[in-house]
C-alpha cells in the first residue's frame, strides 16, 4: 500500500488528516454538502514555488485555482476547434460560480518567459510548450524591440508585460466583459517575488505594481 502514492505525498496526507483536516473537519463537511461559493479565481503559474493558496495564505473553498505555464490567459476563441483548459475554468467561475474577482498572478524568474525569451530548444512550432508560449508574443513587442543580450531587467518587464496582456484577454470574452462593466466582476493583475516574498498589485488608474504589504519597500515597478 506504501507504493500508491510517493512517499511524500502519503505521508503529507497523513499529516492533513491529523492536522488541517481534523481542525477545520466542519468546513470540509460544510464544503462536501453545500457545495462551494468562492468569490476569487486565481490564474497562476505551474511553477511548484508559486501556490495561490500558500501566497494567500486561503482556506478550503476560498479560492478557485487555474494553473498553466506562465499564468497565460488566451484570448476568447469559441471557434477553435481544439478543447481549451483556461477557457473553460474561466466560464465555470464566472457563469457558474458568479465569482467576483480574477487574479492574473505573476510571478519573478518565470521559467517559461526564459524559455520564450531565450527560445530555448527543444522549443520549435511543434512541440506544447513552444506554441503555448508564442502567445505573449504581443507582450515581448509591447516592450519594442528585444535586446540582443537578455538581462533579469528585461525578463522582468516581460513578466509584467505577459500579466497586462492576460488582463487584456480576459476582456475578450463577452460574458466576463460585461460583468466588468457592470461593476459585479474586478480584475487584478499580482507578480510574486519568490525570493523575497514581496507581492505586488497592479493599480488600475495608473497601471503600476504596488506593494501590497505595508512593511515592504515602497518602490514601484511599471510595465512600460
Amino acid at each position: 500500500m506504501s507504493n500508491l502514492l510517493p512517499e511524500r505525498l502519503s505521508q503529507g496526507y497523513q499529516s492533513f488528516l491529523e492536522g488541517r483536516f481534523s481542525g477545520e473537519r466542519r468546513r470540509y463537511e460544510s464544503l462536501g454538502e453545500n457545495g462551494q461559493s468562492p468569490e476569487i479565481l486565481v490564474v497562476g503559474c505551474v511553477d511548484s514555488r508559486v501556490s495561490p493558496e500558500v501566497i494567500f495564505d486561503a482556506a478550503p473553498g476560498e479560492l478557485l485555482v487555474v494553473r498553466n505555464v506562465a499564468n497565460i490567459v488566451p484570448a476568447y476563441e469559441p471557434d477553435r476547434g481544439a478543447q481549451h483548459g483556461v477557457s473553460a475554468a474561466l466560464e465555470f467561475g464566472v457563469m457558474a460560480l458568479r465569482i467576483k474577482h480574477i487574479v492574473v498572478l505573476g510571478h519573478a524568474s518565470c521559467g517559461g518567459v526564459r524559455a520564450f525569451a531565450d527560445e530555448m530548444k527543444p522549443l520549435s512550432p511543434g512541440d506544447f510548450i513552444g506554441r503555448w508560449m508564442s502567445q505573449i508574443e504581443p507582450a515581448a513587442k509591447s516592450l519594442g524591440p528585444k535586446p540582443e543580450k537578455i538581462d533579469n531587467v528585461w525578463l522582468s518587464r516581460l513578466e509584467f508585460a505577459a500579466i497586462e496582456l492576460s488582463l487584456r484577454n480576459l476582456t475578450t470574452f463577452p460574458w466576463i466583459a460585461s460583468r466588468v462593466e457592470r461593476g459585479e466582476l474586478r480584475l487584478h493583475g499580482a507578480y510574486f517575488g519568490i525570493a523575497t516574498g514581496r507581492l505586488l498589485a497592479r493599480d488600475a488608474e495608473s497601471g503600476r505594481f504596488l506593494p501590497v504589504a505595508d512593511n515592504m519597500p515602497d518602490r514601484l515597478f511599471n510595465c512600460d
